[in-house]
């Protein structure tokens, strides 16, 4: 296959030119000017970009044990076709990944799907918060990383403990940030629409405290920590100043906090109930600020599908959460490039290169032959 005269746009080498690209055995085997090889299938690239393929560090696939909301070949469907070819699932799946064999089992069963689909393990056992995994053996199997992601872990002494010994294996701990205890109601930022609502909410005083604490403990420990779908403009200044100070603090953001606010619960109910919550414009705009200004790293989707009987619950009763991979590059199109706030470049880092360095994945950049990592 031959394609001619297409855009090519690879922001690990900043490339940005108009290149014919030769694929044979679906490997790239050449990129430059003027190819021209007989007997080969031409496609006419002009007016269409190619970059390396999307990586989300964050989605739940479901599988296994929901497989009737998500499973990993739907779940690997939806993200090719929003042109993502690397995806890393949470591990709060039933039975949670806190251990070897799940681990295992899953990476043997990703690598039967079209796109590459990595697994992270849970950081405590069974996500209960008390107890670590054991974090050399989830590792070994296969595990890219640690997070009990939907649970946050309020106990100090085990986050901590945790940090040492993730800065000792050179891995990752990704946090979800809230404390429970501050919030009445998951899923609705603590403003006017909840008001209107009858509810309190979710502060957002309830992501920073967290955001502090574990920005902190980074500081001290050394430990890399990526602060999960960031919402909140406190938060981000907070993560701001930890980078400023050598902090090893990582941060993704996803297409809906970037493009919309509390004010679409009003048009979509339960349909926009997530964790954190949608919060304010002020908040969107910060959010924006700090995808230019490189304070958050990269763009992740947290792709959470449920069924359309439980979110379509009276809103308190309805599970958190919405899908987005096959959305993410438009409402990043739309919102930030369109709109002049970040270039069509650098939105394409915060998809690919940027999450591939922090995840030690050979992925986001495009190279020729035996070198290819799309």
């Amino acid at each position: 296959m031959l394609i001619k005269n297409i855009r090519l746009m690879d922001p690990a080498s900043k490339r940005d030119e108009i290149v014919d690209i030769l694929i044979e055995d679906e490997k790239i085997k050449s990129i430059g000017k003027n190819i021209n090889i007989e007997d080969k299938d031409i496609i006419d690239g002009k007016n269409l970009i190619i970059s390396p393929g999307f990586i989300d560090v964050h989605v739940h696939f479901r599988d296994p044990g929901q497989e009737y909301k998500e499973d990993l070949t739907t779940g690997s469907q939806a993200a090719a076709a929003g042109g993502y070819t690397s995806v890393i699932c949470m591990a709060n799946t039933k039975p949670v990944m806190d251990n070897e064999n799940l681990i295992k089992d899953f990476v043997k069963r990703a690598k039967e799907q079209i796109i590459n689909v990595y697994t992270i393990s849970s950081l405590t056992k069974e996500m209960k918060g008390q107890e670590l995994v054991d974090m050399e053996k989830v590792l070994e199997a296969g595990a890219l990383a640690f997070s009990d992601d939907g649970i946050p872990n309020t106990r100090n002494d085990i986050v901590l403990e945790a940090m040492e010994k993730v800065k000792e294996l050179d891995s990752l701990i990704s946090f979800h940030e809230e404390d429970p205890s501050l919030n009445k109601e998951n899923g609705i930022n603590h403003g006017k629409v909840a008001e209107e609502m009858g509810l309190y909410g979710a502060p957002a005083i309830s992501e920073e405290i967290m955001v502090a604490r574990d920005c902190y403990f980074a500081y001290k420990t050394g430990a890399k920590v990526n602060i999960q779908h960031i919402s909140a403009a406190g938060s981000l200044d907070i993560i701001r100043e930890y980078k400023k100070l050598g902090a090893k603090v990582y941060c993704e953001v996803t297409p809906h906090h970037f493009s919309s606010t509390e004010d679409l619960i009003r048009e979509k109910a339960s349909l926009a109930k997530m964790n954190p919550p949608l919060r304010t414009e002020e908040d969107r705009q910060a959010i924006i600020k700090a995808l230019k200004d490189g304070t958050i790293d990269f763009i992740a989707t947290d792709h959470a599908p449920h069924s359309s009987k439980e979110k379509n619950q009276e809103f308190t009763k309805a599970p958190s959460g919405i899908i987005g991979l096959e959305t993410a590059l438009g409402l990043g199109i739309t919102n930030l490039v369109r709109e002049n706030k970040l270039s069509l470049m650098e939105l394409l880092e915060k998809l690919t290169i940027n999450p591939a360095k922090l995840y030690k994945l050979e992925r986001g950049r495009i190279k020729k032959a035996c070198q290819q990592t799309l």
